[in-house]
């Protein structure tokens, strides 16, 4: 009771929930101004975040990246133009209401499935995490190494489109992963004579140039800005919400559900985790004609699974230090900053910290009641906010946010080769996830292989020694095996068809 009363001392005072409430504020602007992303939002705050105290600073990345996913769809709804890749699963049936006439009785839908899913995703997470501690516990070099391993080779799988360009993402990753030290002989490795790259390459700067520059790149290379809407809404944003809650709530649980289980895996995130919820809906549905021209369900589905999502990829991170998604990979390295190691010694803190975490995400949530209807009303002016005034002003937090970690001049140059780079690879369709992934695991793969080579003399079958490291061992191996046995069990299907 004690370590509970200490969590909740921890949220319920002036700084944090003040940090809360300026955070909900810019994460439903980010997210409304199409363009903008939730982990952009994020990777701007961090800088912030340093000269904040532990939960403060995880406060304000929970609850921006909340209310960013949620603020997608209001761009969605009035141009059908997504303003996070979270939104665009059902940013045509959002639209579609739009046309109608029932703009805010669709942004009052995305609201609440929104805070049904986060919160929903949250206790998941308070019921799970507890005792995947207690097995992580049990880990050791072996069976970290396979998790990690597990991890880049989900990023691969999961990521939408080529296989083999997300397999080339995630090399650019571990390439950078690879820079500094050696932990074995103390050479420099692909430091090029710089000082400051041999503690390894900063995540911060890379994370502000894969996000904020390569969206800012991509802007001034479109150069195409839609400013007008034609859309008059004149509806009640939550008139009929209770209506469709009774008649669709089904799909609000199958879709948080999906959303928790997709975010859990390592790589997958909001985005896909909403695709998925839609197809399946779509293909469960009674009604599956009416998807695309404004259903209710349809946007009840992929709502619900994108917050759920992000709550659910938090499992991997606190229990195992495995990123769920970007968003987390960037906490992470928050929590590092901190003093903060995540995995299950988290758990057996005292000081009441993750019961300080949990009601963060719970506050987070229910506050996206009040500030997400707020939005809804003001819409129309987040969306008119000019691009060619708000550029220019991300770039300045940028750079400043890139030198401020370390006075480093190099880590703005590191900011800028990456942000070109990251770019380029998204030009021709390279996703991001995995050269994230690469980039927070390749050093844990590293370093947990050459500890249980040292441990064991270079004995390569002690990888299979324990029970859970050969579980996961051979997860890993029939997960890179996969496409060869669906590959000859459809041909064994065609075969005896």
């Amino acid at each position: 009771m004690d370590i509970l009363m200490n969590g909740v001392g921890l949220v319920l005072n002036f700084e944090t929930l003040l940090v809360i409430l300026a955070a909900s504020l810019f994460g439903i602007f980010v997210g409304a101004v199409p363009g903008l992303t939730a982990t952009m939002a994020v990777a701007l705050l961090v800088p912030l975040t340093f000269y904040m105290d532990t939960i403060p600073a995880i406060a304000a990345i929970v609850t921006t990246s909340a209310m960013a996913i949620f603020a997608g769809d209001i761009p969605g709804t009035y141009l059908n133009i997504p303003g996070t890749p979270a939104s665009a699963a059902y940013v045509g049936e959002s639209y579609a209401l739009a046309k109608k006439g029932r703009a805010r009785e669709a942004l009052g839908i995305n609201l609440v499935c929104s805070v049904f899913g986060g919160i929903f995703g949250t206790i998941v997470l308070i019921v799970v995490a507890q005792s995947l501690a207690e097995v992580a516990l049990q880990f050791s070099a072996f069976e970290y190494f396979w998790l990690a391993v597990l991890g880049l080779s989900c990023s691969i799988f999961i990521s939408v489109g080529s296989r083999t360009k997300a397999f080339l993402s995630l090399l650019f990753g571990i390439l950078l992963s690879t820079v500094g030290l050696d932990m074995m002989s103390g050479a420099p490795r692909f430091t090029f004579g710089v000082p400051d790259l041999m503690a390894g390459i900063n995540f911060i700067p890379v994370m502000i140039g894969m996000f904020a520059l390569n969206e800012l790149m991509s802007y001034y290379a479109s150069k195409s800005e839609k400013k007008t809407i034609s859309i008059v809404d004149n509806d009640s944003v939550f008139h009929n919400v209770p209506g469709h809650i009774k008649r669709y709530w089904r799909n609000m649980i199958r879709g948080s559900s999906i959303g928790t289980l997709i975010g859990a895996l390592p790589g997958a995130g909001a985005d896909i985790a909403a695709w998925i919820s839609y197809g399946v809906g779509k293909g469960r549905s009674k009604e599956s004609a009416k998807y695309g021209t404004g259903n209710i369900e349809g946007i009840m589905d992929a709502s619900s699974a994108n917050n759920s999502g992000i709550s659910g990829a938090w499992v991997p991170a606190l229990v195992f230090g495995i990123p769920g998604d970007s968003i987390t990979a960037i906490v992470i390295g928050v929590l590092y900053m901190k003093g903060m190691n995540p995995g299950p010694t988290i758990f057996m803190d005292g000081s009441g910290l993750i019961y300080a975490l949990f009601m963060v995400f719970i506050l987070a949530n229910l506050m996206m009641l009040p500030i997400g209807y707020m939005a809804i009303r003001l819409s129309k002016f987040f969306i008119l906010t000019p691009s060619r005034v708000l550029m220019p002003i991300i770039l300045c937090f940028c750079i400043v946010g890139a030198f401020a970690i370390n006075n480093s001049v190099v880590d703005i140059w590191l900011m800028l080769i990456v942000g070109l780079v990251a770019y380029v690879l998204a030009v021709n369709d390279f996703p991001m996830a995995p050269a994230i992934l690469g980039l927070v695991l390749g050093s844990v793969v590293e370093n947990n292989f050459m500890s249980a080579m040292l441990r064991t003399g270079g004995d390569l079958t002690s990888f299979f020694a324990r029970p859970i490291s050969a579980g996961l061992g051979i997860a890993v191996i029939l997960l890179w095996c996969s496409p060869l046995l669906i590959k000859a069990y459809r041909y064994q299907q065609h075969k005896s068809g």
